[in-house]
């Protein structure tokens, strides 16, 4: 057993605030790696597992999937990375790769996936996060970064990245087809700029038309106001094939949501309110469309996804703060005062 600590900034209790927390890592095993944590994003399901807002957290835990750093240690199987790669991590950290699931490429599907943080290993250790000076993890969860992307930019690409260009994928986001992006934020600023690079005909919905010509310029085509003219808003009936919605208020209008869909078309879920869904049954027979749910991305598309962005361009818009200040994202997140993500500068710091 190691008696190496590990430090970051930890939740200890419901709504609490993040204080500092140092833990023992468990050994690192032949296909584990070990990561000098120079970056790390921060997402909103860091503050759902703040607030226990998705079920009961195991406190203390330390937030943070959105992690780029340098391979310091490796186990004897691992072969596809070396010490001092730049990689990224996810929010994933461990699958069995032995499944069904598994098997068919859907490794984020899999019955023992593990989050990187806030997951049970079958001990009962905790897994903690990014917040941190350090990290251990299964090495098919650290994917080495293009060159091409830097890596402050690229911190929020592994999880709100993945989250929004692998449904966008999946579901035939592309040439000829027009893809409606609901919710302009941490999650929709990407996903205008992923329906763009893949070739859709892409229109911004939000209810903040101060958000109009940032959304032109991220690349949408359109853009709805949903809080001004009905009279506009119904021009758009029956006009989409998809609609990613990445918005997470209480109390939405769902049916008005679905009407904007062409027959058969989609309303993909990714943001992950933690009320329930009310959406009457006519809303989807009148028209055949459908509600379907994407959880972050596979293995195999998170590579995608990266090899992506780093040819087309597509970044997140960050602003970067020490990770001493961790808690004063957080609250700024809560206010919604960011555009549109935060990534915490772990390198230089001293706990």
């Amino acid at each position: 057993m190691t008696s190496e600590q590990f430090h970051g900034y930890a939740a200890y209790e419901k709504s609490g605030e993040l204080k500092p927390f140092a833990y023992t890592p468990r050994p690192l095993g032949e296909e584990d790696v070990e990561i000098k944590i120079h970056y790390c994003g921060i997402c909103g399901s860091d503050i759902h597992t703040i607030d226990s807002g998705w079920g009961p957290t195991p406190y203390p835990v330390i937030p943070g999937h959105e992690i780029v750093g340098q391979v310091t240690a490796k186990g004897a199987k691992v072969t596809h990375l070396n010490v001092g790669d730049r990689v990224g991590v996810g929010a994933q950290c461990y699958a069995c790769f032995k499944c069904r699931d598994c098997d068919r490429g859907y490794d984020n599907a899999c019955d023992r996936k593990l989050w990187t943080y806030a997951s049970k290993y079958p001990d009962g250790e905790t897994t903690q996060g990014g917040y941190a000076d350090k990290v251990r993890l299964q090495a098919q969860y650290a994917f080495r970064l293009p060159e091409a992307l830097e890596s402050t930019v690229a911190a929020p690409l592994l999880c709100a990245g993945l989250t929004t260009y692998a449904p966008l994928k999946r579901h035939g986001a592309g040439p000829g087809k027009r893809v409606g992006v609901l919710g302009i934020g941490g999650l929709g600023h990407l996903g205008l700029q992923w329906a763009r690079a893949l070739g859709a005909h892409v229109i911004a919905i939000s209810h903040s038309p101060k958000k109009k010509d940032e959304c032109l310029r991220l690349g949408a085509h359109e853009f709805i106001n949903m809080g001004g003219d009905k009279a506009e808003i119904k021009k758009y009936r029956n006009t989409l094939d998809l609609i990613l919605c990445c918005a997470n208020p209480r109390n939405q209008d769902w049916p008005l949501y679905l009407s904007l869909l062409d027959v058969h078309g989609k309303l993909v879920i990714v943001s992950l309110p933690e009320e329930p869904l009310v959406i009457p049954p006519f809303s989807l027979t009148g028209k055949q469309v459908s509600v379907v749910g994407s959880a972050i991305g596979s293995k195999a598309e998170l590579e995608d996804m990266l090899e992506f962005a780093a040819k087309h361009d597509v970044k997140a818009q960050v602003e970067v703060l020490p990770l001493r200040d961790c808690q004063k994202a957080i609250d700024r997140v809560r206010k919604g005062d960011v555009r549109y993500r935060f990534v915490l500068d772990t390198a230089q710091a001293k706990m």
